[in-house]
């Protein structure tokens, strides 16, 4: 997957892969066949340096960056899980929501379990905040893909990341602003678009650091 986003982005990436081998490492992956996407993993590191990707095989996912807060609160979840010893699917016949494998890995400790559903509140927690990263991360590339291909789609490419905004799911927003001071700066664009890239870009720069 390209990274269009910008030279924050790809220090982010730095910072991950130098991260020493004992610094905490949480991942996500879910398996859901049939959903958009079929599959996608997530990795974050205990600095708050993260990765997504929609391909094993992609060996350019995006990045970003968790603030301290953020990235406590779900490192906080893995401790209270013990760094994923015990089970956590319910055992109950529900449908299928896919396939989800939390991983840690930590001073050669290696703890992982999979469930497709599970009624402990702070597995559902850990799962609510992937599943918040991953809403953001597909916002992103739609609002690239737009920006490159579907102008007229730019609008509503960000009005549905102003919906995760209000509705408190969007994570580390740092990395949207190259994309929207790009939208900003081209008059090619709907000025009502512009108006909204500005205003949203604006929100995020305001937000306490």
């Amino acid at each position: 997957m390209r990274n269009f986003a910008g030279i924050a982005l790809i220090v982010a990436t730095s910072l991950l892969q130098a991260a020493s081998p004992d610094t905490p490492r949480l991942s996500y992956s879910k398996a859901f066949p049939g959903s958009t996407p079929a599959w996608m993993e997530i990795t974050i590191d205990k600095t708050g340096s993260g990765q997504y990707k929609e391909d094993p095989k992609d060996d350019d996912p995006l990045t970003f960056h968790l603030s301290g807060m953020e990235s406590g609160q779900m490192f906080g979840l893995v401790d209270k899980l013990g760094r994923f010893s015990r089970p956590l699917e319910s055992g109950l016949k529900v449908a299928n929501m896919g396939m989800k494998t939390f991983r840690y890995e930590a001073d050669g400790h290696v703890g992982e379990t999979k469930f497709n559903y599970s009624e402990d509140p702070d597995a559902r927690a850990l799962n609510d905040w992937f599943e918040r990263i991953a809403e953001t991360e597909r916002s992103l590339i739609e609002l690239e893909t737009a920006v490159r291909f579907d102008k007229l789609g730019v609008q509503q490419a960000i009005l549905r990341i102003e919906i995760l905004r209000d509705q408190n799911r969007l994570v580390a927003p740092d990395q949207f602003l190259p994309m929207l001071d790009r939208v900003v700066k081209n008059e090619s664009f709907l000025h009502m678009a512009r108006d909204r890239a500005a205003g949203l870009a604006e929100w995020i720069r305001a937000m306490p650091k």
